[in-house]
Order: structure tokens, then C-alpha cells, then sequence
């Protein structure tokens, strides 16, 4: 069974810093891409950044750039998120799904299933 298990959302100011983890098992990680992808209320889903199966291409959205810093350990079976200096409209839940973005998620729908809050408020 895949599972992706988010971690590390809570509230901070804005300014603030968080670390998202994402915990996978029931597929071979080193094979896949990966993304994370948030849904803030009311608005649909949103790609955040992605990195390839050897970590070392990075891609990020626009309103994200130079902010937030994705990252892997292939040994560990983990994803990572570091967000700096976040802004309120970060505040979302904010999953890790499997694929390079939405032209190449294998199955959104699937992974997208628990996620993490993170909510930026003064």
C-alpha cells in the first residue's frame, strides 16, 4: 500500500520558518520524482516545487522561489520542505505526491490524502 505521511505544519507569524517531512513506504522512492503541492480554502489544488529521482534538479512555483527549498534522502525514504520567510498567503495543507508536476503526477488524488496545515498569521 503507498502511503505519504506529511509532517511539520503548524502556525507561525509571517516571517516565520517551517520544515515539512514527508515519510514514504509501499513504493520504490528512488525511482519516482516528487512534489509538493498545497490547497488553501477554497481554491483548488497548487504545485509548490518538485525534484527528481537523484535530488539534484530542483523546480519551484514563482510565488514560491527563493523562499522555500525542496529536498530528498533516497536512503531514508523522506521528502522535504524548508520554508523561509513565510507569507499568510502560504497557509495551506500541504502535501507530498508523487511526479515531476500536474503534467506528471502518477496519482494525485491518492497521495493528496492527509497532508499537513501550515497557517501564517499575525
Amino acid at each position: 500500500e503507498v502511503q505519504l505521511v506529511e509532517s511539520g505544519g503548524g502556525m507561525v507569524h509571517p516571517g516565520g520558518s517551517l520544515r515539512l517531512s514527508c515519510a514514504v513506504s509501499g513504493f520504490t522512492f528512488v525511482e519516482y520524482d516528487m512534489s509538493w503541492a498545497r490547497q488553501a480554502p477554497g481554491k483548488g489544488p497548487e504545485w509548490v516545487s518538485a525534484i527528481d529521482i537523484g535530488g539534484r534538479d530542483t523546480y519551484y512555483a514563482d510565488s514560491v522561489k527563493g523562499r522555500f527549498t525542496i529536498s530528498r534522502d533516497n536512503y531514508k525514504n523522506m521528502l522535504y520542505l524548508q520554508m523561509n520567510n513565510l507569507k499568510p498567503e502560504d497557509t495551506a495543507v500541504y502535501y507530498c505526491v508523487r511526479g515531476l508536476g500536474p503534467r506528471y503526477y502518477v496519482d494525485y488524488d491518492a497521495d493528496a490524502d492527509q497532508g499537513t496545515q501550515v497557517t501564517v498569521s499575525s
